[in-house]
């Protein structure tokens, strides 16, 4: 069973539907208390739009303390866009935010040269910098295409937690991945075959 967490600002039908096409049972969490009643073995955060909003929306539920509980205990975590950039101490975000502290390290607006867009918006292909984990799967180390939609990124301060990366004016930081706790800056629900592989390996986690 996987549980996604409804923060009121996420493409919730699409992450769903996502998880169903690759055979995983799911329900939508809305409390703490609607998590433990799950009986998850998963947990998916997805997330669009502001980070203030999402962190605030977490905090408000309590959902911001299951989060951090969920992930020191290493179960299976999977978080999407802003359900990755909520996982840092701050953002540039809005003139400066926090966000749940789970790993040292900031999210950054894009700076590049005029002739780049802002937000970065459409394909783009990533590299694994990892050693093979179980989110990869059998998705090649590199040249994979994903969906991405954001104007800005994560930096990690340990290096040693990125999963991806992709580039854009530079490279940057396209997944984390640390124990069985995972990350994306794309969206994998957005990325056709690709990303159902890797909702797919997603499900395999949470069902060990």
């Amino acid at each position: 069973m996987i549980a996604v967490i409804d923060n009121g600002i996420c493409n919730l039908r699409s992450v769903t539907k996502a998880l169903e096409n690759v055979g995983g049972s799911q329900t939508v969490v809305r409390t703490p208390a609607e998590l433990a009643a799950a009986n998850a073995t998963g947990l998916v955060l997805p997330g669009v739009g502001a980070l203030r909003d999402c962190v605030a929306s977490l905090c408000e539920t309590g959902l911001a303390e299951s989060v951090r509980d969920w992930i020191s205990t290493d179960r299976p975590f999977l978080g999407v866009c802003l359900g990755m950039q909520a996982l840092f101490e701050r953002s540039e975000e809005g003139g400066g935010i926090e966000g749940l502290g789970i790993f040292p390290g900031e999210v950054k607006k894009f700076a590049l040269p005029p002739e780049l867009k802002v937000p970065h918006m459409g394909w783009n292909t990533v590299k694994f910098v990892q050693q093979a984990t179980t989110l990869q799967g059998d998705l090649s180390d590199d040249g994979e295409s994903f969906y991405f939609v954001h104007s800005y990124h994560c930096v990690p301060s340990d290096r040693g937690l990125i999963l991806a990366e992709s580039v854009y004016g530079g490279a940057f930081t396209a997944a984390i991945g640390r124990g069985n706790c995972f990350a994306t800056q794309f969206h994998p629900e957005k990325s056709q075959s690709k990303g159902l592989e890797l909702y797919r390996n997603f499900v395999r986690l949470a069902g060990k």
